[in-house]
């Protein structure tokens, strides 16, 4: 299999076939051990592969949306004899990387970027005088998504030159819709066509009205395109409402779309066709203007497994190459923590009618898929829209309902001004369910979530909570339906703590922390530990370790980073030597920083010992824990830092102060 760009360009078709295969085995066999995004890699191989027979890079820029199906990408540019480390601990990155490889011009991994990214490098080429090709490769769920239309706004005012390839791998096309997309595009990619045409509008455009007449040209060619595979759909198997239904009509309403614009649209096309994609990129390459190809992919395309569950296969862990199958969870397992929050919005929702859930196109990873297959009149999927599911939630509590957004962490950032503006200024009780607050390791720095407390904490009228366990997290969801300003609830990927969950919710009292085990008075050196949500077994395992030596240690589960439990936080600055707060975040304007900050405000001279991530992105790596290690955040380091902490100048003098201060 070749592994340069350069060698794609000299294989003829035969052998560019044989390539795709090859491909596709790779991606089976070498994903099958640790997984990753399988199904959106194998529905790319032809055009991948097209890309690179047509284009050059590093000179020609590919600009991919989430990137997530950039691994053929990354096979064909160097990196097959690494492809078995992607997503591991210092191996390949699982999405475009600019520090891992110069054909990487651009990375990413949330939805909707690659347009407005791919239109500021054609600017800046433009700006320079330089001709290389920019090529946006974007899905058509970033069309769900507002920046996408920012950028498409914006693109025939920008530059003369850009394409952009819509890669459409949620509906296959019918032979016969196939047949006529490509005779239809066989005749508009002709060179001769094409000189004709462009000698023709020169030549029109010298008449009185010349250019009305060379639009309305245009759009005649567009009504007579559209009009061919509108009839195309009657006369096929598939009923034409159904692509109605779906948007996806074909030439007339895509085209038209893309083309009052300002951008030329051609498709769809047949994605996995390989001559088609090669031509139809050759004749994008010679566009005087900017050009979207409207590529239809199967998702999974070659494995049976992934095709027959697409959702199952977007993004997975290790499975059987030849099977698909997965490991079966071990009997007695703790639940995950989308799943025990998938439960509560049920039982919440079958109680309260005022309670709605909201996710933006992840109902899986969220755990809402439950509540939309019990109660799909309570559900509502916005697509990958957070900064409208924000806002839509806001417009729903403005009537009385409490709505419940489930957005990953990382993908909350986007809605950051929607949360300022149009609901914690207007004091509307949205509820905000932040999964994977904390780590999504294989992902690394764009899927991490551990910013969300800095950037909530700032805000006015906010409250912020992370639960222990799972039946904790029930009492924070109830809780929150009972309160009338916005709140957080952030919890981590993966499996919960395995605590049983009680039938009945309990309400908390807002900004209480729970004191877990209070100080033995045993004489020796205090310890308050102060700990945010997943790492309260964190710190009860140090605690555990440290009473060993005859350390003296309280354990207590914060619950709350805004409001902070002033009382108890004051209490335990008096009476300990060392107060330790731990978080799964940056410690940069986190939980611990606002302890920090209200003993500074209060004039408390405490020692704080403040853990969490440093300021900095986290990368990738096989797993939390592994990650952990590397930043001194596994137990045996965390208690090793605490022993440094109380051996210090700075420890020694806080417990001086200490011991005198009780005398």
């Amino acid at each position: 299999m070749v592994d340069n760009p350069e060698h794609v360009k000299k294989l003829n078709l035969d052998q560019l076939e044989e390539l795709a295969a090859e491909l596709r085995e790779e991606l089976i066999s070498k994903l099958a051990k640790h997984g990753g995004h399988l199904g959106p890699n194998l529905g790319v191989v032809e055009l991948t592969i097209a890309l690179h027979y047509v284009f050059s890079t590093p000179k020609d820029k590919f600009v991919w949306d989430v990137s997530h199906q950039s691994y053929v990408h990354k096979l064909l540019t160097g990196r097959k004899d690494r492809f078995h480390t992607i997503r591991q601990t210092d191996g390949l990155c699982g999405f475009a990387l600019r520090s891992e490889s110069e054909h990487d011009c651009y990375g990413a991994a949330h939805a909707g970027t690659a347009l407005s990214a791919a239109l500021g490098i054609a600017a800046a080429r433009d700006a320079r005088g330089s001709d290389e090709d920019v090529v946006a490769i974007f899905g058509d769920a970033a069309l769900t998504n507002g920046i996408s239309f920012e950028a498409l706004n914006n693109v025939s005012c920008t530059t003369k030159k850009f394409i952009g390839i819509l890669n459409d791998n949620e509906w296959s096309i019918a032979k016969n819709v196939g047949a006529i997309s490509s005779y239809l595009n066989k005749l508009i990619q002709s060179p001769s066509f094409n000189r004709l045409s462009k000698d023709f509008e020169r030549w029109i455009k010298k008449l009185p009205k010349g250019e009305e007449a060379v639009w309305f040209g245009n759009k005649v060619e567009e009504a007579i395109k559209g009009a061919v595979t509108t009839v195309s759909l009657k006369q096929g198997d598939k009923d034409e409402d159904d692509f109605e239904s779906e948007g996806k009509g074909g030439g007339f309403g895509n085209s038209l779309f893309f083309e009052e614009m300002g951008i030329r649209y051609i498709g769809p096309m047949d994605g996995h066709n390989l001559p088609l994609l090669i031509s139809s990129l050759e004749f994008a390459k010679t566009c005087e203007e900017p050009v979207v190809l409207h590529v239809v992919t199967k998702k999974g395309k070659g494995f049976d497994a992934a095709q027959n569950h697409p959702e199952k296969f977007h993004g997975l862990g290790p499975y059987d190459a030849k099977t698909g199958e997965t490991p079966k969870e071990k009997p007695g397992a703790a639940p995950k923590w989308q799943d025990v929050f998938g439960d509560t919005m049920v039982k919440l929702c079958k109680k309260d009618n005022s309670v709605v859930g909201i996710t933006a196109a992840m109902p899986s990873g969220t755990g809402l898929k439950k509540l939309e297959e019990e109660m799909p009149e309570r559900y509502y999927d916005v697509g990958i829209a957070e900064e409208h599911a924000v806002i839509f939630a806001a417009g729903m509590a403005s009537m009385g309902y409490h709505p419940v957004v489930a957005i990953y962490s990382t993908f909350l950032q986007r809605g950051y001004d929607c949360i300022i503006h149009d609901v914690a200024l207007q004091e509307l009780p949205v509820i905000f369910c932040m999964d994977r607050a904390g780590l999504s390791a294989q992902d690394g720095p764009t899927h991490h979530g551990l910013f969300d407390i800095s950037f909530i904490r700032c805000v006015p009228k906010c409250i912020i909570m992370a639960p222990k366990d799972e039946n904790e997290l029930q009492d924070m969801m109830f809780t929150a339906t009972h309160e009338k300003l916005p709140t957080f609830i952030r919890y981590p990927r993966g499996a919960a703590e395995g605590v049983e969950v009680a039938e009945k919710p309990s309400l908390l009292e807002v900004g209480k922390s729970e004191v877990l085990e209070n100080f033995a008075n045993n004489g020796g050196t205090k310890i308050a530990f102060f700990a945010m949500g997943n790492m309260n077994p964190v710190a009860k395992t140090v605690a555990e370790a440290l009473a060993k030596d005859g350390f003296d240690c309280a354990l207590v589960n914060a619950r709350f980073a805004k409001p902070l439990d002033e009382g108890t936080h004051e209490f335990f600055a008096q009476a300990a030597d060392l107060i330790v707060t731990l978080e799964d975040h940056v410690v940069t304007g986190g939980y611990g920083a606002g302890v920090v900050e209200h003993f500074a405000e209060q004039g408390i001279n405490a020692d704080v010992l403040r853990i969490g991530w440093p300021d900095e992105f986290i990368g990738h790596a096989s797993s939390v824990t592994e990650l952990r290690r590397q930043h001194g955040l596994t137990e045996p380091q965390i208690e090793e830092r605490v022993r440094q902490h109380l051996e210090s100048d700075a420890g020694i003098a806080a417990i001086a102060d200490a011991q005198a201060g009780s005398a």
